[in-house]
């Protein structure tokens, strides 16, 4: 495979990872669609259910809805006039993974600064025990 091509699929896939979590980060940042979420782990239910539930319109579940649904965390399924919800079959696994690197990089961090403080801390003690003889 020659460079030029090997650099545009590698650039292709970052730029469709990003796209995917930009998409499910969008959909996560709300309240109501978080809590959509919760509702539909627990059982399927129809646009009208799930307005009742948030005391909001249609049109507004809809659109909850939809923003969801464009980030392949649920799917809906219309049999006549009613529109079924239920999670998508993507999971959140590449937003575990994005988090879960950040997570460590923090924690690394504050270890470094833990041992920083403790040093500090023991070359405190040590000084003042030098002034006091």
């Amino acid at each position: 495979m020659n460079l030029a091509v090997s650099r545009y699929i590698l650039n292709h896939m970052v730029q469709y990872a990003g796209t995917v979590l930009d998409a499910s980060f969008a959909a996560l940042s709300d309240a109501t669609r978080r809590g959509i979420l919760e509702q539909l782990g627990r059982a399927d239910a129809s646009i009208t259910d799930l307005a009742g539930k948030f005391r909001m319109t249609l049109t507004g579940m809809k659109k909850h809805v939809g923003v969801l649904e464009q980030a392949g965390l649920v799917t809906t399924e219309k049999v006549g006039r009613v529109r079924t919800c239920k999670l998508g079959r993507r999971g959140l696994e590449q937003e575990a993974a994005w988090i879960e690197q950040y997570r460590q990089s923090w924690a690394a961090r504050f270890n470094e600064l833990d041992k920083l403080l403790e040093e500090l801390k023991h070359k405190e003690k040590t000084d003042g025990r030098k002034k006091q003889s």
